[in-house]
Formats: C-alpha cells, sequence, structure tokens
C-alpha cells in the first residue's frame, strides 16, 4: 500500500469512528498525537485520538466529513489533509443532553510516516468554535 493509500485509509476509519481496532494497522505502535485544542489536550497518542473520534459517534451518531484537499509531500514523508466534520447532537453522551444543534468545523491533519506507517499525527482543529456551535459550551 503506497503512502497515499494508507494515509487515507487511516483518516476515513478515524474519521468514520472505526476506533483503534481499525486504525492500528495502519500506525506506528505508541505513535504520538498533538493537537492545540483544550478538548484533545489529554489526547497524547493515535491510539487515543482513534478512541476518542470512535466516542464522538454517540452523542453524534449522524457525523461525517467533507474531504477538501489531500496531499502528499515525499520529500518530507508528510500527508496534509484538510475537511469539514458535520455532525448534530442527537445521539446519547456528550457534556450536556442532546441540544439538537449541529457543527460543521474545519480541520486539518498533519501525518508524518516512517517505514509506511503513520508515525506521527498533528490535528488542527478549532475545537472552541466547534464546541459553541453544539450547544456544549
Amino acid at each position: 500500500m503506497s503512502v497515499r493509500e494508507t494515509a487515507f485509509a487511516f483518516f476515513d476509519a478515524c474519521e468514520t469512528g472505526k476506533g483503534w481496532e481499525e486504525c492500528a494497522q495502519y500506525c506506528q505502535a505508541d505513535a504520538p498525537f498533538r493537537a492545540q485544542s483544550g478538548a484533545l489536550a489529554e489526547v497524547t497518542t493515535l491510539e487515543a485520538y482513534a478512541e476518542w473520534m470512535k466516542g464522538m459517534f454517540g452523542p453524534l451518531p449522524n457525523a461525517s466529513y467533507e474531504l477538501l484537499s489531500f496531499g502528499v509531500d515525499e520529500e518530507r514523508s508528510t500527508v496534509c489533509a484538510a475537511a469539514i466534520f458535520h455532525g448534530t447532537h442527537s445521539g446519547k453522551g456528550g457534556p450536556v443532553p442532546a441540544t439538537v444543534q449541529s457543527t460543521a468545523s474545519d480541520y486539518a491533519y498533519v501525518l508524518t510516516f516512517e517505514d509506511g506507517k503513520v508515525a506521527s499525527m498533528i490535528k488542527i482543529w478549532n475545537d472552541g468554535f466547534a464546541l459553541g456551535e453544539l450547544g456544549w459550551v
């Protein structure tokens, strides 16, 4: 599988709530995760992030993504993806009872690769905007 194919398979599995069980095959063990986001402050590994995303499908059962851009930088063994996350808080869970409010939240992934697998990830996301749209703050 090429870096592009691996990156997209990981991105799609993660963004559709498949969790670590599905995402692990595309990643290095103990791959780190970073985000300058209060909602993800305690999330430091790709495993924890994949499980966090899986958990989002409880309160946001209709969650989906709209891919805007997907690029491979071969020289730096990096893949960048930009997308819009869509979801409505109509399910169980979340910090408050279902608000039936929706978000359309811009975000980006920066994935670095080693030996054909995701070695680290940075998520660029304005969590305050998304959580505010959902009525969670």
